[in-house]
């Protein structure tokens, strides 16, 4: 089985698992083909997360494929160039691209097919073309908000006959195609040490950007050991930092303290303790995480039951606190999928541009869109995640794998920046208290914390305003982003096969 954002990204895993691939083949396959159908969200011009339960292994591993900032990369630099804080937009927004590699490297370790196999159906829909599907439309709409329609090689791209595509219109990508099938026959080394490499370094040389041609060949993805607490008896495992991943744990940890199947699930009483678990959470992110390999971050402290308590004294069940939202906004960024294979291997996988559309920079004719992950370092020479030469930022991808008495349970992400935990958290709990199942816990009605401290709701939570606001809580109707989850999960008894999808987007669980 397996989920994602687009039916064909859907489709094209359960192929490749009825011809005997495994879970990693079918992620890999279905993130080229994102590359192809939802090109504002994910592409190996951006990074890649995944999380898998190897059934041989019988653990949970993780790969870091996230890239770092340039060796020329430094506070004074940008200053010096006009900047306040980290670009946005453009060449300096622009990290090293860590998600071909480490594609290569989750094929090279737990694939049974070839990369040039797992590229032909993105190679296919690239030269052939796909229909625009209401999701990229809107992204659409953020390209031309951020302006990032204005750089070189973006329209000749992206766009079809001068202008945006509309709903059902056909998006070629030749460009696309091509480097596709330069990867296919001569691997992921043809980016980070050969031709496609050199047109990056060009386009962004072009554009006065910092990067070189060393800044890709010092790229390695890596494996990691996943981080863990225990939450009603299941296992939750969560990536490590520089992702965000363990304010997920912070929250669950806080919450295990409450009598949350006690309360109504709509209530304001516990969308109240919910909320205020994420603020404490959040407010730890931001003092702490960073690249583990630039600053020594508490992780046993921060996952400790002590630290939990601790924090959860903190909440008060009248009155909401101030000043722990992290600032940094919410956005659809990203690209997941959960796939679970034969043998039961479970593949979390998460891809990303940052932003819509990233950086805007297409690297030449290679159809490769750069990302923006830069964005994501502070300026601020005393901020734990400020920018240095060689150096990865605080992520927002944190994939999810559950198992329960050692065995696989759950694969669950969710796309939205910021609200990535956020949405998690809801989900969780949601399944694990009140017993929804994983499509129904992943369509109730959810709320957001965004950067200016605000709860926005979604309408179906009206009922609920009244006892928040008397909390103290700023709530808003809508006007944001409620994240997008998808999931699938083993029965542990029947090991039957559920997936979840996200309605709030266009996809799909696919099994057989």
């Amino acid at each position: 089985m397996v989920a994602s954002a687009h039916p064909l990204g859907s489709l094209v895993g359960v192929n490749v698992l009825q011809q005997g691939g495994s879970a990693m083949d079918a992620a890999v396959a279905m993130a080229a083909v994102h590359n192809v159908v939802n090109p504002a969200m994910i592409g190996i011009g951006g990074d890649t997360f995944l999380l898998y339960y190897s059934a041989k292994e019988r653990r949970v591993i993780g790969l870091n494929a996230s890239g770092r900032s340039a060796h020329a990369a430094t506070i004074a630099e940008y200053r010096a160039r006009g900047h306040e804080s980290a670009p946005v937009n453009g060449p300096l927004a622009v990290t090293v691209p860590g998600a071909l590699d480490g594609w290569a490297r989750a094929l090279a370790s737990h694939g049974t097919m070839a990369l040039g196999d797992i590229l032909e159906p993105a190679i296919r829909y690239a030269e052939e073309g796909v229909p625009v599907n209401l999701d990229l439309v809107d992204y659409y709409e953020h390209a031309r908000a951020r302006a990032v329609t204005d750089f070189p090689n973006f329209i000749a791209t992206y766009f079809v006959n001068g202008r945006p595509p509309g709903l059902g219109e056909i998006l070629v990508q030749k460009n696309l195609a091509e480097t596709f099938r330069t990867i296919a026959r001569d691997g992921s080394g043809a980016l980070y040490h050969g031709m496609i490499g050199e047109k990056i370094i060009a386009a962004l040389g072009d554009l006065r950007g910092l990067m070189t041609m060393r800044d890709l060949a010092d790229h390695t993805s890596e494996w990691v050991e996943p981080i863990t607490t225990e939450y009603r008896g299941l296992a939750v495992h969560e990536f490590p930092p520089n992702s965000q991943g363990i304010a997920l744990l912070e929250q669950l940890n806080i919450l295990e303290g409450f009598d949350l199947a006690s309360m109504a699930r709509e209530s304001p009483e516990r969308i109240h303790l919910q909320v205020e678990a994420a603020r404490l959470a959040f407010r730890d992110l931001e003092a702490c995480v960073t690249d583990p390999q630039r600053a020594r971050i508490p992780v046993a402290e921060m996952l400790g039951k002590t630290h939990a308590r601790e924090l959860r004294e903190r909440i008060k069940p009248d009155r909401a606190s101030t000043g722990m939202t992290r600032g940094s906004g919410l956005g659809e960024n990203t690209a997941y999928f959960a796939v679970v294979d034969h043998d039961g291997n479970l593949a979390s996988f998460m891809g990303s541009l940052r932003n819509p559309f990233g950086s805007g920079v297409v690297a030449g004719d290679t159809g490769i869109l750069l990302h923006n992950r830069g964005r994501d370092f502070s300026l601020d020479p005393a901020n734990v995640n400020r920018l240095e030469p060689h150096k990865r930022p605080r992520h927002t991808l944190n994939p999810v794998i559950v198992t329960k008495d050692g065995r696989p349970y759950l694969a669950i992400g969710c796309v939205g920046g910021h609200q990535q935990t956020q949405a998690l958290q809801q989900v969780l709990v949601n399944h694990l208290e009140d017993r929804l199942g994983i499509q129904e816990a992943i369509e109730a009605p959810r709320w957001a914390l965004t950067e200016d401290g605000a709860l926005h709701v979604e309408r179906e939570l009206q009922s609920a305003i009244p006892g928040l606001e008397a909390r103290g809580h700023r709530v808003v109707v809508g006007q944001t982003n409620f994240g997008g989850c998808h999931a699938v999960m083993i029965d542990p008894v029947t090991l039957a096969l559920f997936g979840g999808s996200e309605p709030r987007l266009s996809g799909a669980a696919i099994g057989y």
